[in-house]
């Protein structure tokens, strides 16, 4: 039933910040990045604004304030209160957004109760799914966000300090896999949901292509860096050496050496000593790029890491890291981290903006944005699938975000 699945993802979220104090939930690391306090009563305002608020009998918000508190980016809801500023609000308390949650869920349990026209259950059903999808979306920025706040500390804490962490990868051997091209079918296809910016669904010629059957690891990348990566200016996007150069770095976000020169890396289980077979994750476009120059390749266009994953089957509810495709040998592909590909993140030939506040969901963001493929060890469980396109600026590297390689076919 539909509750059970509303239920169910709105307690994960809670699950997601059960480790963390209050003043852990309180605080902001960067501008780009939120409380856990502000993810979860954002997501609630999405419930209450996009749904109570004009399907409620007699509505009344919980609390007037949070109208504009907790708005993210909706000019057409009203005002918002500043991105940056959002680790300031340490009112409201973590007690009263808890209780923020509790009303709002009751209020939805007894909507889907009630009596509805056909037509209202219908839109009812399209807001909650949009809603819940939206939800997941922040239960994986929630992550993000906190390895982020965690690393700012010398104590280096674990956000998972009881958990055992992930075992070393096996070294397993990368080859190219050959993908014949031709006129391909793009966008999302099918009943399930999907996001606007996957639709619609059309053809796109994509050339013949070879594509890295494996993420490209951390041991590799330390070898791009002892090459001389970061100090090689032919390598990078001209804004990509600007960028490196004026915040002099060196190495991937969260990397590090100890006092022996050995490297390490701070994960959500706390610094560990840097897996050489694990995926790099945490690098921007700009070193994606540079890294598959050093390498003699490229990354993949969306449209071809798309031709390449419609074999591979994400099982809905659960995620299989390591699951490859028959007959592919793709690995990989889910669950690890989102790849980068070379294509700007604009709409799709058709694509419709949706009227209201609702059609600033994505549409807006369609400039200056690469897009990514995949998903990371931090997307909820179901949340991922072929068509899936999220986007970010080049010189993100707090998401869990990483590389596979490509090379046209000569």
């Amino acid at each position: 039933m539909l509750i059970d699945h509303y239920n169910k993802v709105r307690q994960h979220s809670l699950l997601l910040a059960e480790p963390l104090s209050d003043e852990d939930c309180g605080a902001q690391s960067m501008p780009d990045a939120s409380p856990v306090k502000w993810h979860l009563a954002h997501t609630t305002w999405f419930f209450e604004t996009f749904i109570l608020e004009s399907m409620e009998a007699a509505f009344a918000p919980f609390h007037p304030a949070f109208r504009v508190l907790f708005n993210s980016y909706y000019n057409g809801v009203g005002e918002k209160h500043p991105r940056a500023q959002r680790g300031l609000l340490t009112r409201p308390g973590m007690d009263v957004v808890r209780a923020y949650r509790a009303n709002v869920d009751a209020r939805i349990a007894r909507l889907l109760a009630g009596e509805l026209a056909r037509g209202e259950r219908e839109r009812l059903t399209m807001l909650l799914a949009l809603g819940l999808e939206h939800e997941q979306q922040h239960q994986e920025l929630l992550l993000t966000d906190v390895k982020h706040l965690l690393a700012q500390s010398a104590l280096f804490p674990a956000y998972l300090d009881n958990a055992a962490p992930p075992a070393p990868q096996a070294a397993q051997s990368t080859a190219w896999l050959a993908f014949d091209g031709g006129l391909a079918q793009i966008g999302h296809a099918g009943h399930g949901f999907c996001f606007d910016n996957e639709l619609p669904r059309h053809p796109q010629y994509v050339a013949p292509f070879e594509l890295a059957s494996a993420l490209v690891t951390n041991g590799e990348y330390l070898a791009f860096i002892e090459a001389g990566g970061y100090r090689t200016a032919h390598l990078w996007l001209a804004e990509g050496w600007d960028w490196v150069r004026s915040q002099q770095l060196a190495c991937p976000l969260y990397w590090q050496r100890d006092d022996a020169g050995h490297w390490q890396e701070f994960t959500l289980f706390g610094l560990r000593p840097l897996d050489w077979q694990a995926p790099a994750t945490h690098l921007s476009l700009f070193e994606a790029d540079a890294y598959a120059h050093w390498a003699g390749a490229r990354l993949p266009t969306e449209a071809e890491w798309e031709v390449a994953a419609q074999g591979v089957a994400v099982e809905v509810g659960q995620l299989h890291p390591a699951a490859g495709a028959p007959g592919t040998g793709l690995r990989q592909m889910f669950g690890h981290c989102w790849q980068w590909t070379s294509s700007s993140y604009a709409p799709y030939p058709g694509y419709r903006t949706a009227p209201g506040a609702l059609g600033e969901y994505n549409g807006k963001f369609m400039l200056n944005q690469y897009v990514l493929r995949g998903s990371s060890c931090a997307t909820p469980a179901g949340h991922a699938r072929a068509s899936y396109r999220n986007f970010f600026p080049a010189g993100a590297r707090w998401q869990f975000t990483g590389v596979r390689l490509a090379r046209q076919v000569e």
